[in-house]
């Protein structure tokens, strides 16, 4: 767990992404609902990942019937780790386990700004679909057709 804590994403995305302990803190007090695990290559921690799942989002509210959503709840790779394909390879895992849960669609939000990681999610197939009550834009990714 402390290499967990340790891990420090590059300055500039600070901003971007929340501490993994803040991460793991929540991860204790929603049990339910948080899937956190650590990215490691060999015995070096590289990232952090945790997912959630069947998740009831005000974005859906005025849907009638919308299912809950399951996806991506936070990811960090370590400043020195990123460009490697940590951060997809996780992104990937979520996916699967969603997959393997059922799933059919996986949501990620985050905020926007300049440095953000707006590009990444979309390069990996999400698809923007508006903002969330709290500023963050939420896309999806449809995983029946990956």
């Amino acid at each position: 767990m402390l290499d967990a804590c340790r891990l420090e994403v590059a300055p500039e995305q600070r901003g971007f992404v929340s501490p993994v302990a803040q991460s793991l803190a929540e991860a204790y007090v929603h049990p339910d609902l948080a899937w956190p695990r650590l990215i490691c290559d060999g015995e070096r921690a590289v990232g952090f990942v945790m997912a959630y799942f069947d998740l009831p989002f005000d974005f859906d509210a005025g849907v009638p019937d919308a299912p809950p959503r399951s996806g991506l709840w936070r990811l960090a790779v370590a400043a020195g780790e990123q460009g490697r394909g940590y951060g997809r390879f996780a992104v990937g895992a979520v996916n699967e386990e969603i997959r393997r849960r059922g799933g059919t669609v996986s949501t990620v939000t985050w905020k926007p700004g300049e440095g953000g990681p707006e590009a990444f999610y979309l390069g990996l197939g999400y698809r923007k679909r508006g903002l969330t009550d709290d500023g963050e834009y939420l896309g999806d990714l449809d995983l029946t057709a990956a």
